[in-house]
Parts: C-alpha cells; structure tokens; sequence
C-alpha cells in the first residue's frame, strides 16, 4: 500500500449464497480525499460497506486500512476508523452529552478526554447549545450531526458513513456536507460514504459507481461526465427502436432504446433539437437535452437508467 493510500481493495468478491454481492473489486481512496461508493440498492455498496467497517469478513480477495489487513488486523483497524451507520445509533432518551460519553468509555478513553475532544467536536457541528437536550428532541439533520460526533470521537483517520443522508431534507444535506468538507480540510480525516443519490456524490473528490456486484466506473465526477461525449438528448416517440435505427442511419452517430425512450450523447446538444425534429416530422413527440450528469454515465455503462430502488 503507498504512503497516500488510505484504503486498498484488491479482487475482492464476497457472495450469499448464489447470488454474488461483489465481484473481483479493484479500488484505492486516497488520504484525505471524500471519496462516493453509489449504486442502486443491490449494487454491492452496502455489503462492501459492512466488509470495510470490519462487521463482515472478506470471503475472498484482499481490503486493507492504512495498511492493516482487514481479515489479520481487525482490532488496528477498528481503532483507525469511526463508522456512522444508515439507522440511527443514538439513545434517544439520553442528552448529547450522555451519547458522547457512552461512545468514548466504550473506546477506554477518560473523562477528561470526552469532555475535551467532545467539547470541541460539538462546537464544529454547532451543537454546543444543544449539548444537554435529550436527543428524542432533536431534528433529523441535528441528530446527523451528533452521530457524525460520536464517529470522530476517538480521532479516527478514516471515517465510513453508510447513506448520511436518508431522511434528511436538502437543507440539512448540505449543511452534512459541509462539515464532512471541513472535517477533511481541518483534521485531514479520509471519508468514505455510501449514496444512491447520485447528486450527492456529485460533491464528493472521486466516484466510484457499483451495478451488480461490480465497479462500472470510478474517476472524479468532472471525469467522469467528460466521458459521455456530450450532452444527452432523449426522445420520446411511439416506436423507439425504429426512430434509434433511423437516427443512426441518418446522422452517423449512435443512438440507443433506454426505458423506452431514444438517447443519444451529441456535443452542442441544443442545436440538434431542430435537426432532429426536422429530419423525423410527426415521429418525435418530446425531446430534451440536457448536460451530462452521474446518470448519464450510468447510462452510458450499463445500458438502462440509475434506479435506486432496484
């Protein structure tokens, strides 16, 4: 593993049965980077989450953590990383203060140490007003906050979060991301999240998409939209793989059925919209353009559309 490698995972497949989960992963996240895992649900992102949180071992293939091996070094690495979990992990009944200090006994540090390093974590995510309500009172996005507290209480180097933002609205979305942005500039922490919602990852440092088990692309999102080859145009018409076939023919340039719909990736996307509309009059019954986004190339690899809940 290089110096500036924070997590190696190397043809790492892991299955239940008869269905595989993941297949030969190949991955690296870069220290202090913020780094996306999205899929849609079944993809692999939560089972490769489970696997690097060190609540599943790996059945084949390797995942290492600042050097340690994951399957050999499960205690060292445990003690590097802070996890938030998609369901929530707070006692609802306790105050802030009370969630904090169950979390740091259970990592054997002091008093002292918990209400120092706690004190200062809580006046980051702006909850020191809020240090003494029970949790049971607090909204979504403060509860967030708070978890995300209780992961980086022991000054972990890597910190996992598995879908930050369920349940929250936008404004508390991006209030998250702000403090995760912080968390890496100010303490340098290494954050690792797990998303189906494609326009989040978009803030992250680098993507990496999972469909089926399998990494279909990983780059960062500017990268990765830069492969699409343009903008994508999307026509809607009665018979879909006739109209792709003539457009083919027509223009020279690849068009293809996706969920019943004509797409094509075409530079300039606007000035097509005429050409189009002119070249097949009464076939087009709605066409848009649009620039390229993360879906796009999902699109583009897969062949079908982002579903997040398949």
């Amino acid at each position: 593993m290089q110096a500036n490698t924070a997590i190696e995972v190397s043809s790492l497949s892991h299955h239940y049965g008869a269905r595989q989960a993941l297949s030969d992963l190949e991955m690296s996240v870069h220290r202090g980077e913020i780094f996306a895992v999205v899929g849609p649900n079944g993809g692999g992102k939560t089972t490769l989450f489970r696997i690097l949180s060190t609540l599943l071992p790996p059945q084949s293939g390797q995942a290492a953590i600042l050097g340690f091996d994951l399957a050999r070094q499960t205690m060292e690495v445990r003690r590097r990383i802070g996890i938030v979990f998609q369901a929530p992990a707070l006692d609802r009944q306790l105050s802030v203060e009370e969630n904090l200090f169950q979390q740091g006994r259970l990592y054997g540090m002091t008093a002292r140490e918990i209400a120092d390093r706690g004190g200062m974590l809580l006046s980051q995510l702006r909850l020191t007003d809020r240090r003494r309500d029970r949790v049971e009172t607090l909204s979504g996005g403060l509860r967030r906050r708070v978890e995300l507290a209780k992961g980086l209480l022991h000054q972990p180097q890597v910190l996992l979060l598995d879908e930050p933002s369920t349940g929250l609205d936008p404004a508390a979305r991006r209030d998250l991301w702000e403090h995760l942005v912080e968390l890496r500039h100010s303490a340098g922490v290494t954050v690792v999240l797990t998303t189906h919602i494609l326009e989040e990852a978009e803030e992250a440092d680098r993507v990496a998409i999972l469909d089926g088990g399998r990494i279909v692309a990983l780059d960062a999102p500017d990268a990765l939209r830069s492969t699409v080859g343009g903008d994508a145009i999307t026509i809607r018409t009665v018979d879909p793989p006739q109209l792709a076939a003539a457009v083919t023919e027509r223009f020279g340039c690849p068009a293809r059925v996706v969920d019943g719909t004509v797409r094509l990736e075409q530079p300039e996307g606007h000035q097509w919209i005429a050409r189009l509309v002119e070249a097949f009059p009464g076939r087009i019954e709605a066409i848009t353009y649009a620039r390229p986004t993360l879906e796009d190339v999902f699109i583009d690899r897969t062949g079908k559309r982002f579903d997040p809940q398949t």
